[in-house]
């Protein structure tokens, strides 16, 4: 039984997410349409609080003009989406979420798409070297990023159980909230272990479905049990990978042209060359480890996947920004 501390906490921790239907509020309407439709300062988390500064000031009875939203949607959008009295109301900008809203958003869990709706509210709570590293990565998926043609990243860690599994899991979360399901996220460490029954427990509680496939993957140090389990975070089996501790080299993973992203100092250390990566990102975490067995554990655990949730999530709102604010984007993104 958890202690009454941690059952208070996870219970405050459960609230956002305990109705996947509520209407998410003029104020968070808007400010998903500037992420999704402004300029691409508008979705760098770096200005999220200016962001939010701004349409707290500019919503005056839920309605939005171009001039109250400065520098962060170009003036011919606005007029697009606001027609001819140059004024956005409530029903126009859901309208317009409606309409950008990308097909495969829709194909997530629905508990694990009202959480992607709860972290896309708190870029602003991204530090700044996660923010460096996190613009590192957009340039680089936008640079890459093809549609219709898969993209691979590895997320590693030292044991491959915790904040890679989390990194690899809310990277394809993201992925597939942000329209670009093309973009693949994988996990692998350095000394595998297996994967963690905590980790687990925090997808779950965000809607995350793991299934024990009956398999056991070769046990690493020191010779834990390492089962083969499959994530499921959306429908379709595109939505699904398959998780069990491995070295990032694995045969299972990308071996050429992939990115690599360090998620905990260790391995950052370890591996100051990633064969065969293309790019390779040093983003550390504090292990989540660090706190197995005391009364904060589960809330830790749940700390440090919204910390890299929201990471990856604002990670791919500027690549799905750029692309659709870009004149010379191909193809719409995540078009239906």
């Amino acid at each position: 039984m958890r202690p009454p501390i941690a059952l208070a906490l996870t219970a405050c921790l459960a609230l956002p997410t305990a109705g996947l239907a509520v209407e998410p509020g003029p104020f968070v309407s808007a400010l998903r349409l500037l992420q999704s439709q402004g300029t691409p300062a508008a979705a760098n988390p770096k200005n999220d609080q200016r962001v939010k500064a701004a349409l707290s000031r500019a919503l005056k009875d839920s309605v939005l003009t171009a001039r109250e939203l400065e520098s962060f949607m170009d003036p011919a959008t606005f007029a697009r989406l606001a027609g001819a009295d140059g004024r956005l109301d409530a029903a126009e900008i859901a309208k317009a979420l409606v309409a950008e809203a990308p097909a495969s958003r829709d194909h997530l869990l629905p508990k694990v798409r009202a959480h992607a709706d709860l972290l896309t509210t708190s870029f602003d709570m991204i530090d700044e070297v996660h923010r460096e590293a996190g613009s590192k990565l957009a340039d680089w998926i936008a640079a890459h990023y093809q549609p219709g043609t898969p993209l691979h990243l590895t997320v590693v860690c030292t044991g491959n159980s915790r904040r890679s599994i989390l990194g690899a899991t809310l990277g394809n979360i993201a992925a597939s909230y942000a329209g670009l399901p093309e973009i693949r996220f994988h996990s692998g460490g350095t000394a595998p272990t297996a994967f963690n029954p905590r980790t687990i427990a925090a997808l779950q509680e965000i809607g995350v479905e793991v299934e024990a496939t009956g398999q056991e993957a070769p046990r690493g140090e020191p010779k834990t049990a390492n089962p083969v389990s499959r994530v499921r975070w959306g429908t379709g089996p595109e939505s699904e990978a398959i998780e069990f501790s491995k070295r990032y080299s694995d045969a299972s993973n990308p071996q050429t042209g992939f990115a690599a992203l360090m998620v905990c100092s260790e391995a950052d250390a370890e591996c100051p060359f990633v064969k065969g990566a293309s790019l390779r990102v040093s983003m550390p975490y504090l292990d989540p480890k660090i706190f197995d067995g005391s009364p904060f554990e589960p809330i830790k655990y749940a700390e440090r996947r919204d910390d890299i949730g929201r990471l990856m999530l604002s990670v791919m709102t500027q690549v799905r920004n750029r692309r659709q604010t870009s004149p010379n984007a191909a193809t719409t993104v995540g078009a239906r």
